[in-house]
């Protein structure tokens, strides 16, 4: 079993939300921290908010790219290196699902 840390952060919006934060260790390990407000009803302007984080903690052979338009930031690109990276990336998305999926208190497939 692994350990999860729940702690309050706010968003550069000023929305503060409750995340949930996991170690995901095999040969290499990455840090994974996600929370959602839920559904609030609305658009960015005035519906929830949603932030998830994936961070390297020992070594993980990933590299990170944003997708750039002339609107700015349009998605990014994650290219992992290794079997372990594939590993623990499936592990830190299933937590993110979870802490999503059960924080949104509704899930629409």
């Amino acid at each position: 079993m692994y350990e999860v840390t729940e702690k309050r952060r706010k968003l550069d919006d000023g929305t503060e939300i409750t995340t949930y934060t996991r170690d995901v260790i095999s040969c290499n390990i990455l840090q994974v921290e996600a929370g959602t407000t839920g559904y609030k009803g609305g658009d960015t302007g005035h519906g929830g908010r949603t932030y998830f984080r994936i961070q390297d903690e020992a070594s993980t052979d990933m590299e990170i790219k944003p997708i750039l338009s002339k609107y700015g930031c349009d998605g990014f690109e994650v290219t992992l290196g290794g079997d372990c990276e594939l590993e623990t990336m499936i592990r830190a998305l299933k937590f993110i699902t979870k802490v999503l999926e059960e924080e949104s208190e509704e899930v629409y497939d």
